[in-house]
């Protein structure tokens, strides 16, 4: 599918791990050329939410996103990001982590005649905890069902690109423990902050992690201290000690972490939460994977995924969602990173073929 590659290099040849604006200009002025839809540009921050509708009825998503994390040195020459092909794969920041799928999802929409709404949507801020898709999700009503175009190739059978119907949430917390500031020579006279947070990371160490089947997958979560901060010099008993717990969530399910403020002095509190993902239809997630399988010659599988992606803030407003995209285990935020042209042309075969299946008709 030459289109699709060959828009997929022009959209990762455009810097967006800064200012959003211009790829959001390729894509926006690529809609309104190549289709009739209807296309919007919403005042999300940095360039805004590219939206196109066409059809009418229950409406069904292709999801993605146009922002990228900061390019490594190897990936900019003069301040432009080097893009190349090679063995069948496409070179370059965002090519896996996503605009190769954009461009697939793209096309897709502008190729379908759906008995459906059929919206596509590149997100802004994906990377820094969803803020295109949260704004949009506050100013619109949530679609009915969406395929969320991030990766889920490779997680059977290397080449053959799965469909994901949950994954896991983030969410990242602080426990603080508050103790008495005394010299080291009279420890008994001050009270530690970092025996306190000792004591509140043996809580955290005994809770069981979380988990849960969707639609017969298994789903687990984690939880862990990752970082701890505390003392201010050696010969003082330390009267603060902050420590940091990265917790994996799954669907309905969080670890107790509130647990730790059983301990004196210990209080504990959220800094994010990205919340995770289960598809809510069977009907639609068969669906996609039958689109999926008539799309490759690979057998694909329901699986599921370990990284939180705007899938879970759309499943949280409603949304019946599913994952499918071309990135593979390993390939998003490297200095290598690339993405199979071969698995671009799956892609738009499966988005394409479920945009022109759904709804499925009961003969």
């Amino acid at each position: 599918m030459d289109e699709v590659h060959a828009l997929a290099r022009r959209l990762v040849d455009v810097p967006s791990h800064e200012d959003e604006t211009a790829a959001g200009d390729e894509i926006e002025n690529w809609l309104r050329e190549h289709t009739d839809a209807e296309v919007t540009r919403d005042d999300a921050p940095n360039g805004g939410n590219i939206i196109a509708r066409k059809g009418s009825g229950e409406s069904v998503a292709l999801v993605g996103h146009h922002d990228v994390v900061p390019p490594a040195d190897e990936q900019t020459e003069d301040g432009e990001y080097v893009v190349s092909e090679e063995d069948g794969r496409l070179y370059g920041r965002g090519a896996a982590d996503m605009k190769g799928a954009v461009a697939a999802a793209m096309v897709a929409f502008r190729d379908a005649d759906p008995d459906c709404e059929l919206v596509f949507c590149s997100f802004v801020g994906e990377e820094q905890g969803g803020v295109g898709a949260r704004h949009y999700l506050d100013h619109n009503d949530a679609p009915d069902y969406a395929i969320v175009a991030e990766g889920s190739t490779s997680y059977t059978t290397d080449g053959v690109t799965d469909v994901v119907i949950a994954h896991k949430g983030r969410r990242g917390s602080t426990i603080r423990a508050q103790g008495v500031a005394a010299h080291a020579s009279e420890p008994a006279s001050g009270e530690n902050a970092i025996y306190r947070a000792s004591d509140a990371m043996d809580v955290v160490r005994e809770l069981d992690a979380p988990a849960v089947d969707v639609l017969g997958e298994r789903v687990e979560g984690s939880v862990a201290v990752t970082e701890i901060d505390g003392g201010s010099a050696w010969n003082v008993i330390p009267d603060t000690c902050e420590v940091t717990v990265d917790e994996r969530t799954v669907p309905g399910e969080r670890a107790d972490l509130r647990r730790v403020t059983s301990v004196p002095g210990v209080s504990w509190s959220v800094d994010q939460d990205l919340p995770p993902m289960e598809c809510t239809s069977e009907a639609f997630a068969d669906a996609v994977l039958n689109a999926a399988n008539a799309a490759q010659d690979g057998t694909p599988q329901h699986v599921s995924k370990p990284h939180a992606t705007d899938a879970g803030w759309l499943a949280d407003e409603g949304t019946a969602c599913v994952v499918c995209g071309a990135s593979e285990p390993g390939e998003a935020h490297t200095k290598s990173e690339s993405v199979s042209l071969d698995t671009l042309s799956v892609c738009y075969e499966t988005y394409l073929g479920l945009a022109n299946a759904w709804p499925v008709r009961e003969d």
